[in-house]
């Protein structure tokens, strides 16, 4: 269908509401046909714009725009300066602008939208400075079917935006990267709660950017304390005054890190101007505006800019050096001083680049047309298919959405003006900028922060002289090393102890970065109670000894615990009166069963090797039995009498009382320790045989007691509280307690004053241990746990725990201990493999000897028969060493001629049985001669 055709049938629809409903359906009908009938015949089947040969198509633009304000101003502005390039240029068509003028009620939005489709003939709709406005026109364009451009940005792009509204494209992406970089930088800088402040939409309601604000806060570990919503400048008479109430309610709370979400430049105006006056602009603020300000921070009055000095702001990035933008920057400034002389600052921001790169889509749409003729449709894909580089960035369009990678640049307000001190991508998160030297820096130098500060704020409400930081200190305590209260004139000398010591420490190195002012309140509650008066606000922070737990984890911020903790169970001792077998404890089982091993093998080598030369291992069996033993059970106390003949059995024996030597001392050794030390035994060691006989236990907090009722499953009647540490004692003297549990730190003060009649039984129960407490999101327990780490490091923190929790004297003079270790084979491995093995050569060496010898022996006996068995060989072997060769002193060695009856020889009935049958028959003479000898 032709496209004024298409139009006029359009125009038709949308008067139709205006019908009489009295006239009847066909003559409506008939009407419509005939006035199609005419047109087509008037305009002989060629579009009404389509005029002579040296004529253009006219195409209309329907432009809705708030020219009121400085963002319309730079988008008219710039729209007519794209409409005027492509009507030079183009030789096909021409463009014709049509305004309405947007106003803050969005519903004449849409009045407007339909007067410049119906009167005006708009084939596009473009503009919408609000989500609202472009959402309602985007309804009359799904009516008229015709695309709107619209700039306003969404706050989400939800997977229904292009089912509702098909023909709506949307020049700008929505806030998500926007939130995440505010996320970014709050992370960036440790701010742990933030205020956000924002103008409210006319139809009131929040806007979708706080919820994605909000979990944007939640992924990097900060939290929205408060949030301040202005009403709309448009509806209040006195702006300055409205803004002044509110922002006085935010001086009660304890944060500083002011987020401008979204407001318009006179708003803003006010706000900065108030929050200057009443000290919301000082030290430790911090502010951070969004796109929707900082966009056109250029255009504001440089009065302004001045009490917005410190604050960050967010940008969109573009590039300011092409040639493109040149020219247009040229064009603009002329154009823009031309029509708005009122105006101080000429500069396009980036809501004018949008609306030239909007414009641009269409033109391009335009030519991308082989000919004179379009259609709706078909102008409608060309403008989603765009694919070029605007001026504010790469422009192109997935499901109606600009589809572009949002890169916002980081400023800084100085003065009156402002500088780029980083960039943030939704890839590279904040990422560094590129110094001249090629070096990078992030966030380079020192920033300027509000109120003149040189390092980083806190965004927080920190002390001063005149409002000093309020610390509660626990009164009522069970060990008064921990922290104590006191009566003294001077208020700092009332409160002593370990905490009260590590604070002090931490504190001198706090006042080395800022001025740290404080005052002690002394509290008469329990720890729980004193805990709370911190969530409410009552006091700012807690210095005592205060167990880190998951309940009051969600309430209160805690340091980094300065001692350690967990369940202890304290019990009386009883003396270890079994020491019958005292002597075999000092080596474990498997020690004494391979020192046994190892004895009975050196005595078997020492005999083997003295039995051949040395007489004193001759003899009867019994005799050279009870010498191997005796010999080698005498040497373990260097005491054997016995004179060694072989170099062999010389080099074994040494080694062995080598190591005889260390084994022996370290029985010794170990075994007076284990007399000398005195053993204790605790009493109980078990829970569960607490649970089972119903003993009384004893517990010295309130926390304690839930956590044996509800994890250790005591009965409620089973279990006492202690509320000193000087009760224990009496209690456990009288029996009233069975046991006491207390976290590790008393436990271990405990029983340094009772080491003697008490021992701690450790359990596998872990507490979080002791730290301070602050305020949630208070940046003070940052720097705090920092401190306790740095004096942690130092040694400081073990000094001041050597000075609080040193053993009394006579537990230094009477040191006890719940056990001591048995030696065990592995400390003597080494020992004992050097002397198996030196035996163990010793023996092979020696028999090579013999086995040479023998043979030799041999050759030179002249009745040894050639074909003797092997059998008999064995037996020849076996004889030749039991025979021996012995050495007297200033003699030569002898063989011994006559046995007696108790000496060992080789059996004759297994010769005998051996050489029965024909063997025996022709047995040589020889072997009967030697027969006979053995017989």
């Amino acid at each position: 269908m032709l496209i004024h055709i298409h139009d006029n049938i359009l125009a038709q629809k949308m008067l139709s509401p205006y019908i009489n409903v009295e006239t009847p359906p066909k003559l409506c009908f008939s009407i419509t046909i005939l006035v199609s009938l005419l047109l087509i015949v008037s305009h002989g089947y060629t579009t009404l714009t389509k005029a002579d040969n040296d004529t253009f198509s006219t195409v209309s633009v329907g432009a809705i725009i708030n020219t009121e304000s400085r963002m319309g101003k730079e988008m008219k502005t710039a729209v007519e300066i794209s409409v005027q390039n492509f009507n030079k240029r183009s030789k096909k068509f021409k463009l014709r602008l049509c305004y309405r003028k947007s106003s803050s009620d969005p519903v004449h939005a849409i009045f407007s939208a339909e007067e410049l489709i119906k009167k005006n003939g708009a084939q596009v709709v473009i503009g919408m400075e609000s989500w609202q406005e472009a959402a309602l026109v985007a309804q009359v364009g799904n009516k008229a079917q015709i695309p709107i451009l619209s700039f306003a940005t969404p706050a989400t792009t939800s997977p229904s935006t292009p089912p509702r509204w098909p023909f709506l494209i949307q020049m700008a992406t929505n806030e998500t990267a926007q939130t995440n970089c505010i996320a970014s930088i709050i992370s960036f800088f440790h701010w742990r709660k933030v205020i956000v402040i924002y103008e409210e939409e006319p139809y009131g309601g929040d806007p979708a950017t706080l919820s994605l604000l909000f979990e944007a806060l939640h992924k990097v570990g900060s939290e929205l304390e408060y949030r301040v919503v202005l009403p709309p400048i448009s509806s209040v008479h006195d702006p300055q005054g409205v803004v002044r109430k509110e922002l006085l309610n935010l001086l009660s709370k304890q944060s500083r890190a002011f987020i401008l979400l979204r407001s318009s430049v006179p708003l803003a105006m006010h706000l900065f101007r108030e929050a200057k006056g009443i000290g919301l602009m000082g030290r430790d603020s911090a502010w951070i505006i969004t796109e929707s300000i900082a966009s056109l921070i250029h255009a504001v009055n440089s009065s302004v800019i001045s009490s917005m000095e410190g604050a960050l702001g967010i940008k969109s990035n573009y590039s300011e050096t092409n040639k493109i933008y040149q020219e247009f920057y040229n064009q603009f400034r002329r154009a823009f001083r031309s029509e708005y002389p009122e105006e101080d600052n000429s500069q396009p921001g980036v809501y004018a680049l949008r609306a030239y790169d909007g414009m641009t889509t269409i033109t391009n749409a335009l030519e991308d047309i082989s000919n004179n003729t379009i259609t709706l449709a078909e102008l409608f894909d060309k403008i989603l298919s765009s694919n070029f580089s605007g001026l504010s960035g790469q422009i192109g369009f997935e499901h109606g959405t600009l589809s572009q990678n949002q890169t916002f640049k980081i400023i800084n307000i100085i003065g009156k003006s402002y500088r780029d001190i980083g960039f943030w991508s939704s890839e590279l998160g904040l990422s560094k900028e590129k110094n001249s030297d090629g070096s990078t820096t992030l966030f380079p130098g020192i920033l300027h922060w509000p109120g003149d500060l040189w390092r980083v704020p806190k965004g927080w409400a920190m002390p001063t002289s005149g409002r000093p930081l309020r610390i509660g200190v626990p009164r009522i305590t069970s060990f008064e090393k921990f922290v104590s209260v006191t009566e003294d004139p001077n208020p700092r000398n009332m409160y002593k102890g370990f905490c009260i010591d590590v604070f002090n420490a931490v504190e001198k190195i706090l006042e080395e970065a800022y001025e740290f002012p404080y005052v002690f309140e002394a509290y008469n509650g329990s720890y729980d109670d004193l805990v709370n008066h911190v969530y409410n606000k009552s006091y700012d922070a807690v210095v005592g000894d205060v167990t880190i737990l998951a309940a009051r984890w969600d309430h209160v911020e805690f340091t980094q615990p300065f001692a350690e903790s967990g369940l202890s169970m304290i019990v009386p001792i009883k003396k270890d009166s079994q020491k019958a077998w005292m002597f075999v404890k000092p080596f474990t089982m498997e020690m004494w069963m391979v020192t046994f091993a190892i004895f009975i093998y050196t005595m078997l080598v020492v005999w083997f090797l003295e039995h051949r030369s040395n007489p004193d291992f001759r003899g009867p069996l019994r005799n050279q039995l009870v010498t191997a033993i005796s010999f080698t059970f005498s040497s373990l106390f260097f005491a054997h009498r016995e004179k060694l003949q072989n170099n062999f059995t010389r080099m074994v024996v040494v080694v062995w009382l080598f190591v005889v030597l260390i084994i022996s001392s370290s029985y010794t050794a170990s075994l007076a320790s284990m007399l000398t030390v005195q053993k204790l035994q605790p009493n109980v060691t078990d829970i569960e045989f607490l649970k089972r006989t119903n003993s009384i236990v004893g517990y010295d907090c309130g926390y304690m007691k839930t956590y044996l009722l509800d994890v250790l499953k005591f009965k409620s009647e089973n279990i006492r509280n202690v509320s000193s540490e000087y009760y224990y004692d009496d209690f456990f003297k009288n029996g009233s307690i069975m046991a006491a549990f207390m976290e590790l730190p008393y436990a271990n003060v405990f029983i340094n004053e009772y080491c003697t009649g008490y021992t701690a039984v450790p359990q596998n129960y872990r507490f979080g241990g002791l730290g301070f407490v602050f305020q949630k999101g208070s940046p003070i327990a940052m720097d705090v746990s920092k401190a306790i780490l740095t004096i942690s490091e130092n040694g400081q923190l073990k000094s001041i725990q050597e000075k609080w929790f040193s053993p009394s004297t006579k537990c230094l003079l009477a040191k006890t201990t719940l056990d001591t270790d048995s030696l065990s084979i592995g400390s003597f491995l080494g020992l004992y493999l050097i002397t198996i093995s030196t035996s163990t050569a010793c023996f092979l060496l020696f028999c090579f000897q013999l086995v040479k010898n023998f043979r030799q022996h041999l050759k030179e006996s002249e009745t040894t028969p050639s074909n003797e068995s092997v059998w008999m060989k064995a037996n020849r072997f076996v004889r030749y060493f039991h025979k021996g060769e012995i050495k007297r002193s200033g003699e030569a060695p002898t063989f011994p001629q006559e046995h007696g009856g108790d000496e060992w020889i080789f059996p004759l009935s297994v010769l005998e049985s051996t050489i029965s049958g024909s063997d025996a028959s022709r047995a040589s003479p020889s072997t009967e001669a030697e027969m006979a000898y053995i017989s």
